[in-house]
């Protein structure tokens, strides 16, 4: 069992804390977030079906009742299906969905929980469902923290090598589905290490100086450039003791940062 005192992070987590460390301190700490727009929350109530159309389907419990009543569920899972043949049972290969794997690393405890696992003798995919219409370029997809962290804790946690690993993401709600595979390397496992070590290193200090001094998070060094946040932290907005709107997708913040 995980240690009960450490704190649990997750790919929104570390998102949010590379992006901006104060909007982090607002959203996680002072708790300080705000509800998502109502047309946003029909589309997150949407994708939480699919998720379940898709768990029920891979347990092989009855899927009719959630499609009766959605013709667009219906034509995504019609859609999905005839363009991913991965999504075929086969008795002979380990999977899993809605897969969950924890990590500690210091006072950290990471959780991932993966879509849809499919374990080989020597090659593991990792498939994700996205329900947003517009997919991401590949390149930012490539660098969001759940691409990483999803990758880096598999290879931490089971027998594969780096380069047998790999993820999928399918963009299920654009019309027809489209999708983005990323390979993995043992390169690319030692810089996520790298990286999170700096991250969890600085997250540690941020949050002694918060708990301790009342001393709110810093920004990026190039925050002005890079951060979608900059301007709803002005000075007269911390004054007033204003709440900036978030983005209406908290949970999955990694929507923002691609």
């Amino acid at each position: 069992m995980p240690d009960p005192n450490l704190i649990r992070l997750s790919q929104s987590h570390l998102n949010l804390l590379s992006i901006c460390p104060p909007k982090f301190q607002q959203v996680y700490l002072d708790c300080l977030g705000s509800l998502p727009a109502p047309e946003k929350q029909d589309s997150m109530q949407w994708g939480n079906r699919f998720h379940l159309l898709m768990q029920q389907r891979e347990l092989t419990l009855p899927i009719e009742s959630l499609l009766a009543t959605d013709l667009e569920l219906h034509s995504s899972l019609t859609a999905l299906i005839q363009a991913a043949p991965e999504l075929e049972p086969d008795p002979h290969i380990w999977r899993e969905a809605e897969h969950c794997r924890t990590l500690s690393m210091g006072d950290f405890l990471f959780t991932v929980i993966y879509d849809l696992l499919i374990a080989k003798t020597n090659k593991a995919t990792i498939l994700d469902w996205k329900t947003y219409r517009q997919p991401p370029k590949s390149k930012n997809l490539a660098l969001n923290w759940q691409t990483r962290l999803y990758l880096y804790v598999l290879g931490e946690t089971s027998e594969y090598e780096p380069e047998q690993i790999q993820m999928t993401y399918w963009f299920v709600k654009s019309g027809s589905p489209k999708s983005m595979t990323f390979n993995y390397s043992q390169q690319q496992h030692l810089q996520t290490e790298q990286e999170l070590t700096v991250l969890l290193a600085d997250l540690t200090t941020w949050l002694q100086n918060y708990q301790q001094s009342q001393i709110d998070f810093p920004h990026q060094r190039d925050c002005q450039k890079t951060c979608p946040y900059h301007q709803l932290f002005s000075d007269k907005d911390r004054a007033a003791n204003i709440d900036p709107e978030i983005p209406p997708s908290i949970a999955e913040i990694e929507e923002v940062s691609i």
